[in-house]
């Protein structure tokens, strides 16, 4: 009998996909898993673990750690983002954090990363045997090969491991002791921006009296806002005490940052409502038919802003004369309702909280259309990808 396909996880961030495909490697036998993280104690402390603990250890990503996998030897190591600092591994699958509307994603501005992945597992701008970036569907592989120059024998149509999780409704019971507010018997609007606009609703206006405009609105209709940010370093300094201040002030919100709380894969399941700026959050909360609205990030599309990215570990803004330039899908082209206006926002939340059937027909057809119809099977689809990188 073969040993286990002997898999690695090195995360960025431990979110929705991974831990969703985590849990499915967990369960066959034929896999051994190792996931390494920034803070394994903390990690187990969320909502997701504390519900259902991986039976796979989560190794820190030190040195000690590193010696650890190491020795684990790992025939696949499966990224998020950027690949270890050693090499670690005889393959390596690239599972991207969602299938997201802004772009490029051209050669240009993915240079460093397919360099870091040269040097690990060879070029994946050429077929290469030991490495596959996995794409939502075949409009994204074919982004990927026409645009980011990536080779099409190194792209694989995957979908997305968290849709095979978020298809199922969650007993919100199972999940209330993670959260400091009342998620099971109130309903919960999860506000998840993107960073790279810098604010939330500020284009509209002032960002402190829009937001709280939006706050009361939710807490007139007797449910919660999760406003769930990004990293917090990433965050400009008048925004965090914004959303800082706020807060703590309105007992029936809860704030959270990306690097202190990874699990986003929970605060999807106990959301009646999404809102979100065209973060790729959305298409993966599109598997729960539930609402999602859409801002529109800026107030003009005609005219220039600022774009926001991350560049050797430190935020870079640029300017950019038109949204049009970082995108590479159309918002229009979304699973759900699209605000212009604070006005049109508020009316879409009771229109939401109202009719939580009112997007479920949209939101499947984007699935349909760009994401693998959401059919249960990514996870398997995976296991299939990982067994022909470690040569079964």
């Amino acid at each position: 009998m073969q040993r286990p396909v002997r898999v690695c996880f090195w995360t960025t961030s431990f979110g929705p996909d991974l831990i969703a495909l985590g849990w499915d490697l967990d369960a066959h036998e034929d896999f051994e898993l190792r996931v390494a993280v920034d803070d394994p104690a903390a990690m187990m402390r969320e909502p997701s673990l504390r519900r259902r603990p991986l039976e796979a250890p989560l190794v820190d990503k030190g040195l000690a750690g590193m010696r650890e996998l190491r020795r684990f030897a790992p025939d696949v190591v499966v990224i998020d983002n950027g690949p270890p600092w050693w090499r670690l591994g005889r393959a390596g699958l690239v599972l991207w954090h969602g299938y997201g509307w802004k772009g490029p994603n051209d050669l240009r501005e993915m240079a460093y990363r397919y360099l870091s992945l040269a040097v690990q597992w060879g070029s994946p701008l050429h077929r290469n045997r030991r490495l596959r970036w996995a794409c939502f569907g075949p409009q994204d592989k074919d982004h990927r090969v026409g645009v980011g120059r990536l080779s099409r024998d190194v792209c694989v149509e995957l979908g997305a491991t968290s849709h095979d999780v978020l298809r199922a409704p969650v007993d919100r019971a199972e999940l209330a002791s993670a959260y400091p507010i009342d998620v099971v018997t109130r309903r919960n609007v999860l506000i998840a921006p993107t960073w790279h606009y810098g604010g939330v609703l500020g284009h509209w206006g002032d960002e402190r009296a829009m937001l709280e405009r939006l706050f009361e609105r939710v807490r007139d209709r007797g449910a919660n806002v999760i406003l769930r940010l990004h990293d917090k370093w990433r965050m400009e300094p008048a925004l965090l005490a914004v959303v800082e201040g706020l807060a703590r002030r309105h007992d029936h919100v809860l704030l959270k940052f990306k690097n202190e709380h990874p699990d986003g894969l929970a605060d999807l399941q106990i959301a009646d409502v999404l809102i979100t700026n065209m973060s790729s959050i959305a298409n993966l909360f599109y598997a729960t038919g539930r609402p999602t609205i859409h801002v529109f990030p800026v107030r003009d599309e005609q005219e220039t802003f600022a774009w926001r990215r991350l560049w050797f570990g430190k935020v870079r803004a640029r300017e950019v004369g038109s949204v049009r330039e970082i995108w590479k899908l159309r918002p229009e082209r979304n699973g759900g309702l699209m605000a212009r206006s604070q006005e049109q926002l508020l009316a879409q939340v009771d229109q939401a909280l109202d009719d939580p059937d009112c997007c479920a027909e949209t939101a499947k057809r984007f699935v349909d259309d760009y994401m693998l119809g959401a059919d249960g099977r990514a996870c398997e689809r995976a296991r299939a990808i990982l067994r022909q990188l470690a040569g079964r």
